[in-house]
C-alpha cells in the first residue's frame, strides 16, 4: 500500500529558497490531484496549493507569487518552490494526494523561517 513521503523542509532566512518534495512510497495508482497544506502550531491544516494532473493550479492568496507547485506525472512526483520566504510561512507542510476512491498524506516536513 503506498503512502508519501516529502522532503526539503528546514530553517531558512527572511527572503530565502526552500524545494519541498513528495513522491510515493509503494504504489498509488490513478492520482488526480496533488496539493500541498501547511499547519502551524494551533491551526488548522490550511490549503498552500494544488495541481490537476493536466497542470492546472491552485494557490492560497498568501502564497501567489511566491509559491510555484509542479509535479511529474511519470514519477507521481509533486514539488513546492518557495520563494521570498517570511516567518509566516513557517508550518509543517503536509503532501496530499487524491485518487477516486482514496485521500493520500504524507508525514509532514518542518519549515522555519527565521533570522
Amino acid at each position: 500500500q503506498g503512502r508519501l513521503v516529502e522532503s526539503g523542509g528546514g530553517l531558512v532566512q527572511p527572503g530565502g529558497s526552500l524545494r519541498l518534495s513528495c513522491a510515493p512510497s509503494g504504489t498509488i495508482f490513478s492520482i488526480n490531484v496533488m496539493g500541498w497544506y501547511q499547519q502551524a502550531p494551533g491551526n488548522q491544516r490550511e490549503l498552500v496549493a494544488t495541481i490537476t494532473r493536466d497542470g492546472s493550479t491552485n494557490y492560497a492568496d498568501s502564497v501567489k507569487g511566491r509559491f510555484t507547485i509542479s509535479r511529474d506525472n511519470a514519477k507521481n512526483t509533486v514539488y513546492l518552490q518557495m520563494n521570498s520566504l517570511k516567518p509566516e510561512d513557517s508550518a509543517v507542510y503536509y503532501c496530499n494526494a487524491k485518487t477516486l476512491v482514496r485521500n493520500y498524506w504524507g508525514q509532514g516536513t518542518q519549515v522555519t523561517v527565521s533570522s
